[in-house]
């Protein structure tokens, strides 16, 4: 099984950046598609990323395209998401989580990490 931590969310006003780690212990990234995921207060979750999707490059939702890149640091076993041009509505508690990517969407799988806080101020 893979441990996941997420570290790196904090607070920022409207335009910064910020970079989220995802730090797997337990195995490797080898083995494991590592994607992130957001929930916001009232809202449903959203596949934000996915390393890999099915058709061979990586996922991003249509709300991030352009300004969210995701990568991986296999040398460090971690999964990096930096976040340009950040909005407000991008406020959410990120999740990175083993995940399948798909054309318009991602699917989470069974591995969790605990969340961490992005807060984007006008």
């Amino acid at each position: 099984q893979v441990q996941l931590v997420e570290s790196g969310g904090g607070l920022v006003h409207a335009g910064g950046s910020l970079r989220l780690s995802c730090a797997a212990s337990g195995s490797t990234l080898d083995y494991y598609n590592i994607g992130w995921f957001r929930q916001a207060p009232g809202k449903e979750r959203e596949g934000v990323s996915c390393s890999t999707s099915i058709y061979g490059g990586p996922f991003y939702a249509d709300s991030v395209k352009g300004r969210f890149t995701i990568s991986t640091d296999y040398a460090k076993n971690t999964v990096y998401l930096q976040m340009d041009n950040l909005k407000p509505e991008d406020s959410a508690v990120y999740y990175c989580a083993t995940c399948v990517g798909y054309e318009n969407y991602a699917t989470a799988g069974d591995f969790w990490g605990q969340g961490t806080q992005v807060t984007v101020s006008a």
